[in-house]
């Protein structure tokens, strides 16, 4: 059979500006191209600048996970000082960026990724009382299920489905029903969808309650304000962290009755996700949320590497082996640098030939650990937690995905290199982080009940280099900064994105997301919803 070109262009309901090119043939890609088409260039506007300003620029990188970013810079400034935050500090930020992780992953699997599993056009053919029904027997929320569905209804008889519109192709599940419902998994009961759709209202609302937290302790949101360099500009009071548990509890509540078992409810219709979608089996987690030594190999969600081709253990990562290559990238600057000592120029010229699959493609660099391709995010911090039993956080992290691999009828860890392994990591990882916040803003209590509590450390701008290596909700992220003279002399950044948008490197070993789409099945090349799952899971 004829090899089948795919283009999704744009690919929607993502963060960004991303096209997908990909061949087919007998129904499985083999072979893919992933294209950032849209250039940043933080560093460049940096350059020059006080070191100070990098917390408020870079948080413009992203509009879902700036708090990472800007707590990444400071990171960055603090070690480029030498300066280690006060314990008040690494709570309040622990707290803030929980809450950004939380508000991320809501807003991921129900407002962006539930679509492509969860038909909405469905829903109206769901009996109530059996939804009730199997809600109680799934363990997840109930809802007013009859409002939720008479809602629906209302919007089709007004002609469209508002908010659920154009998500199937071109299909109007409206007037096609059929045709659109192929697209899911055919034996999820109408009565699951309905389920779903009452959750994705729901998830709007747990979004703006996970934003309140972030504007409470960051001034506002996006963007926030407070977690400088030299640790915060909040302080608490009984009155503010009153507000927080009530919020947090609010929360934690909500994801660990609607969103872990929905997840769990949902993929026992998507089984087959486990065995595609799983891309070049190398992670990286630089670690995120600090415990009071401030050691990476010590946070709740811990450093580490993984490579699945050398079993599934974890080693400590050297950012020195961190390097970024441009051979398919729209940039002039030098190949194979460590971010360190990076250089981020863009080409000068631009013509119909710029764009070349067998050449540049990418605003996206190429971001290699040890001249391997990483896969960053949700899945390779639980694999990581999950293979890291010296952590304190190993037996929670473990015993969650233990759980969730019973529901799905397996006790074998590496299915979770895969699509559905993706999705599910990232919903688990969000109930956790819940409970910790909730440890946090109660340790939170403590310090400021002993009357000695500290939330700032006065430090001077030096000369000198410092890396923040942290997490966003994506994965991975890096800021570099060089200071000379009291200003950025050199500023880079290696984002979650740059490591799982990669395009090929140097010598033309795809991406994490190009391996990821290779050898997935698509049972359209018209309509390519399982390349686009792939492409969501992803979060990019």
């Amino acid at each position: 059979m004829a090899n089948t070109n795919i283009v999704i262009d744009p690919l929607t309901r993502i963060e960004g500006h991303l096209r997908i090119e990909a061949v087919a043939e007998n129904g499985v890609i083999k072979d893919a191209w992933v294209v950032s088409t849209l250039y940043r260039g933080m560093e460049t506007v940096l350059k020059g600048r006080v070191p100070t300003d990098a917390f408020y620029v870079t948080q413009r990188i992203c509009g879902v996970c700036p708090t990472s970013h800007g707590h990444a810079s400071s990171m960055a400034v603090e070690a480029a000082a030498g300066l280690t935050i006060p314990n008040g500090a690494r709570l309040v930020r622990n707290i803030l960026e929980a809450a950004e992780f939380v508000h991320s992953h809501i807003l991921w699997f129900y407002t962006l990724a539930a679509l492509d599993y969860v038909n909405p056009a469905k829903a109206l053919q769901a009996n109530i009382a059996d939804t009730y029904a199997l809600a109680e027997a799934a363990g997840t929320k109930t809802a007013d299920f009859k409002a939720v569905q008479d809602r629906l209804a209302a919007l089709v008889a007004g002609g469209d489905l508002s908010i659920f519109s154009n998500g199937w192709w071109g299909i109007d599940p409206v007037k096609n029903p059929a045709e659109a419902d192929a697209l899911y998994a055919t034996d999820m009961p109408a009565e699951l969808h309905l389920i779903g759709v009452a959750h994705y209202l729901e998830a709007l609302e747990m979004q703006a309650e996970a934003a309140r937290i972030m504007a409470m302790l960051g001034g506002k949101f996006p963007h926030v304000m407070t977690s400088v360099a030299g640790g915060t500009a909040w302080v608490p009071t009984e009155e503010k962290i009153d507000d927080l548990l009530y919020r947090w509890k609010k929360v934690r509540d909500w994801v660990w009755g609607a969103m872990v078992p929905d997840t769990l409810a949902i993929g026992g219709f998507y089984k087959g996700a486990l065995s595609y979608g799983g891309g070049c089996g190398n992670f990286l987690a630089w670690g995120a949320f600090n415990r009071e030594d401030q050691k990476a190999e010590n946070r709740y969600l811990p450093q580490g590497i993984i490579k699945t081709a050398e079993g599934l253990t974890v080693s400590q990562p050297n950012v020195s082996k961190v390097k970024e290559y441009v051979e398919h990238s729209w940039y002039a600057s030098p190949s194979g640098l460590n971010p360190q000592e990076g250089k981020t120029k863009a080409i000068s010229e631009w013509t119909d030939k710029t764009y070349d699959l067998e050449g540049k493609y990418s605003w996206t660099k190429a971001p290699r650990y040890d001249d391997a391709p990483m896969e960053v995010g949700p899945l390779a911090r639980m694999l990581v937690g999950y293979l890291s039993p010296e952590n304190e956080s190993n037996k929670a992290i473990k015993g969650i995905v233990d759980y969730a691999l019973g529901k799905l009828g397996t006790n074998d860890p590496t299915v979770l290199v895969s699509l559905l392994g993706r999705v599910a990591a990232r919903n688990l990882e969000a109930a956790l982080i819940c409970d910790w916040a909730l440890e946090w803003v109660t340790e939170l209590v403590g310090v400021v009940k002993a009357g000695d509590a500290k939330f700032f450390e006065p430090y001077e701008v030096k000369d000198g280099s410092g890396a923040g290596l942290w997490e966003a909700p994506r994965g991975a992220v890096g800021h570099f900064i060089n200071v000379k003279g009291g200003r950025i002399d050199n500023y880079q950044v290696v984002a979650p994105s740059t490591w799982d948008l990669s395009p090929r490197d140097k010598s033309g070993v795809l991406g994490p997301m190009e391996q990821a789409l290779v050898g997935t099945p698509v049972a359209d090349v018209e309509k390519p919803i399982e390349a686009a799952r792939i492409v969501r899971s992803f979060d990019p």
